[in-house]
């Protein structure tokens, strides 16, 4: 069996930006549609693990009144130990440490399985500056917003992409996905 793999899986403006000042994502709003969920639900079942950022988590948690993918073993990346939720857990050590750990366990899903980053910016820029992220694939929406949480940061290491594909969708989002070589 192959290892799993480390996926970013993630929408931002076409500027870049993964939410505007104030951690706001309503301009995700703009390119909701009816029974349209961008590969998400394909996506998600090949997942066995996810790792997520505490403010990314606060955000969704307030949004659904609830745990993000209750099934899923998931870890919480946070420096304020918490007692777990169901299958949640919150981890206040080093995240390189860990997706070191789970890549050399067996994943649900496709062979190799996948964890599954769900954001946000730091925890993603952790990653890559580590050298973990082995797939990115980003929802491009079409909006400029000039400001906000950027995805990457400045600095961050040059690497090359291998395009493995890419979607435009009628409303306008793009989602590209490329593999981290």
């Amino acid at each position: 069996m192959n290892n799993p793999k480390l996926i970013l899986y993630i929408a931002a403006s076409l500027d870049g930006y993964i939410a505007k000042p104030g951690d706001d994502l309503s301009f995700l709003d703009a390119i909701q549609k009816e029974g349209e969920d961008y590969g998400y639900s394909a996506f998600i079942s090949q997942v066995g693990t996810v790792i997520m950022g505490r403010k990314t988590f606060d955000w969704v948690f307030r949004a659904i009144s609830n745990v993000p993918h209750p099934e899923k073993e998931t870890y919480i990346i946070t420096r304020t130990a918490r007692e777990p939720i169901g299958k949640t857990q919150f981890y206040t050590g080093d995240v390189a440490e860990l997706v070191r750990e789970l890549k050399t366990k067996p994943q649900r899903g496709e062979p190799g399985g996948v964890i599954y980053c769900d954001g946000g910016a730091q925890l993603a820029n952790t990653l890559y500056k580590e050298g973990l992220l082995d797939e990115i694939i980003v929802s491009i929406i079409p909006v400029l917003l000039g400001g906000g949480v950027r995805l990457f940061e400045e600095g961050i290491p040059e690497r090359q992409m291998q395009l493995v594909g890419s979607k435009a969708y009628e409303t306008g989002l793009v989602q590209v996905h490329y593999r981290v070589m």
